[in-house]
């Protein structure tokens, strides 16, 4: 697992692109979430394709029936990689991370400062869970960090939204 990689380095991402036609009806929530992990993803990320020794790189993000599709390309857009990961080993715990979320929005409007941090506290672990899992679905394809992994998460977490 390697560090967040500064603004200057080659080995990481400059660009990143959901697919409009997987993003389901969002509500204020979502789509604020989905601006801070872009936001946060493009000022510091680490990322690495295997066997690719430029960058940096662009990414673009969709869902394709049950797959998420890592479509790596330069930053001028040529493509250069696809993968395809299951989405199966995900869905438990993207379903978990949206009943907790619903908690913590709806907490956050009524509930008392301990009780806002106790659902906080779970919905980063469930977080972290599901960066995990992300790192691992990509092991062997792209070298990421756990801070870049978790900003992933939350985009594949707005594809997988619903409404």
């Amino acid at each position: 697992m390697s560090a967040a990689k500064p603004a200057g380095s080659k080995q990481r991402l400059v660009a990143v692109e959901l697919d409009e036609a997987s993003i389901g009806s969002t509500n204020p929530d979502i789509e604020h979430e989905r601006k801070v992990a872009i936001y946060d993803l493009l000022e510091q990320n680490s990322f690495a394709p295997a066997g690719q020794t430029g960058g940096p790189f662009s990414l673009h993000l969709k869902i394709d029936g049950a797959r998420l599709v890592f479509d790596i390309r330069d930053e001028k857009g040529k493509p250069l990689v696809a993968h395809l990961l299951s989405l199966t080993p995900l869905r438990r715990i993207v379903k978990d991370y949206y009943l907790i979320c619903d908690s913590y929005y709806q907490a956050i409007r009524s509930a008392t400062p301990d009780k806002i941090e106790a659902i906080d506290m779970g919905r980063r672990g469930i977080h972290n869970e599901g960066s995990r899992i992300l790192m691992e679905r990509l092991d062997g394809k792209v070298e990421i960090d756990l801070d870049t992994a978790r900003r992933l998460f939350t985009l594949l977490c707005v594809l997988h939204w619903k409404g």
